[in-house]
């Protein structure tokens, strides 16, 4: 299960890496598009992974799961093949419905095997994938770039999923069914109000925020979400039921955990690029630079619950999005002359809060609910990854891409279709060009991870308030979970 949910994370974090390359290709997309590419993936992955965790409750885990594998690598054969842009999107909107049937079977099918004590260990364990799946997901990306190209890097997984479909149909445990059904219109209005959303958020720096296609789609973002809201609170079998939101360690959880990947998912983005453009490195050297990270997230998430256990579960939040925040400001500060070694530091900070808050978040979902929903419940949890990670893209894309235009020459802005045309127009302007570009790029790289910063800082605080009722006095809600 595990090894499942690190080749889908690998390729989420690897695609981050291959951003640089895939903006200067022969498929020329622009700023914009490079965000949808990254973004897509994630918008299909967030707004079918509940009816895929209800699926598997229904179907079985196992079948599911199969399934999943399957598509994702089909997904991956499409954009390795992919003559434009628009066929890669189609690819990776492919893969983002594999890895929505992959994921909530990973978690309820390591639960089902796992005695009710160990389930936090089993819960930090699954959570550390995520994190080593993104190292070796920017190894191989950074390796594979180095001596190939972008296609050969979504080529590999092909295999993989193969290879994995292959051990499920050996070894993956079958699972009871639970009879339920399907919320077509729950789904149609949940992928609607995200993607309308999104699409705002990605397309207004070029379209105009005051466009009358941007406001058509903040405003049906808006009628989609309470439309939604409106039908699973009345519909006999709804998609979500809303009112599980009201358990504090439920709801909480779920935006907590989407808060935590709003930073970590924007840092993924913007990563490659600053390592690439601002301090020179080639693709391996990238991979490699990100490696602490993921090293970091995967030795600190499986202590969490145990230290859940002692000091309570809202301490420990507290303090990994703490340093989630922390980690955010100190990596705005950094320019083409910070050294590698303190820029290390702030990525650590960073992966040392993601492993100490979300593991207590995530088992917090789980445990609040009653074990025929376990799917629906890590199903919810990973839908707040995806949401999380979808909208932290889409935000840091958006402030970096407009504030650098901004802080480039005149001259170079004149040309920029892309990051990668305006490093090229600029090294055409000499050393003093390059220099303009690179500082025009890390400003609004600085600007992009305060803005995360104060996002992740409101999220993290209403987390907080609302766990207080998770926890009845002196009994973290994890140790009531264990008994």
């Amino acid at each position: 299960m595990n090894a499942a949910v690190i080749a889908i994370q690998a390729m989420v974090s690897g695609v981050n890496l291959a951003v640089p390359q895939l903006s200067g290709s022969g498929l020329h997309p622009s700023a914009t598009q490079l965000v949808w590419i990254v973004d897509i993936h994630l918008l299909v992955f967030a707004g079918l992974l509940v009816p895929a965790g209800a699926l598997g409750d229904r179907l079985g885990r196992k079948p599911v799961l199969i399934a999943g594998l399957a598509v994702f690598g089909a997904g991956c054969l499409g954009c390795a093949l992919a003559p434009d842009v628009p066929v890669l999107l189609v690819g990776r909107a492919v893969t983002g419905l594999g890895a929505a049937l992959v994921m909530p079977a990973t978690l309820a099918l390591s639960l089902a095997v796992t005695p009710p004590g160990e389930r936090g260990r089993a819960v930090g364990a699954w959570s550390g994938a995520t994190g080593l799946g993104g190292m070796l997901g920017n190894l191989l990306a950074g390796s594979t770039l180095q001596f190939f190209s972008w296609p050969v890097f979504f080529a590999l997984f092909v295999p993989v999923a193969a290879l994995l479909a292959g051990l499920a149909c050996r070894w993956a445990p079958a699972t009871e069914r639970h009879a339920g059904r399907s919320d077509v219109p729950g789904t149609v209005l949940l992928v609607g109000a995200l993607t309308a959303m999104l699409f705002g958020l990605i397309e207004g720096r070029e379209l105009g925020w005051a466009s009358a296609s941007v406001l058509a789609a903040f405003a049906a973002a808006a009628a989609f979400g309470a439309l939604f809201v409106v039908h699973c609170l009345s519909a006999d079998h709804p998609l979500i039921d809303l009112r599980l939101l009201a358990e504090p360690a439920v709801g909480a959880g779920v935006l907590g955990v989407a808060g935590a990947f709003v930073g970590m998912f924007g840092l993924f983005f913007l990563n490659a690029q600053y390592l690439h453009y601002a301090k020179g490195f080639s693709a391996i050297e990238t991979g490699l630079a990100i490696l602490p990270q993921g090293l970091c997230m995967k030795v600190v998430s499986p202590h969490s619950a145990r230290l859940a256990g002692r000091w309570g579960s809202r301490r420990v939040v507290a303090t990994g999005m703490a340093l989630v925040v922390a980690g955010l400001v100190l990596l705005s500060l950094a320019t083409s002359a910070t050294p590698y070694w303190r820029y290390a530091i702030d990525l650590l900070i960073m992966a040392t809060g993601m492993g100490l808050a979300t593991p207590p978040l995530s088992s917090g979902i789980v445990a609040a609910l009653p074990r025929t929903q376990s799917g629906l419940g890590s199903a919810l949890n990973s839908a707040a990854r995806e949401i999380g990670s979808a909208l932290g893209i889409a935000v840091v894309g958006t402030v970096v891409t407009a504030r650098f235009l901004a802080h480039l020459p005149p001259a170079v802005a004149a040309s920029a279709h892309s990051t990668s045309d305006a490093m090229t127009a600029a090294g055409h302007l000499g050393s003093a060009g390059h220099a303009a570009a690179t500082r025009a790029f890390t400003d609004a790289m600085g600007e992009g991870y305060r803005a995360l910063a104060v996002l992740v800082a409101v999220i993290a605080l209403t987390v907080l308030v609302w766990r207080r009722d998770a926890e009845r006095p002196g009994v973290p809600d994890s140790r009531r979970a264990a008994a």
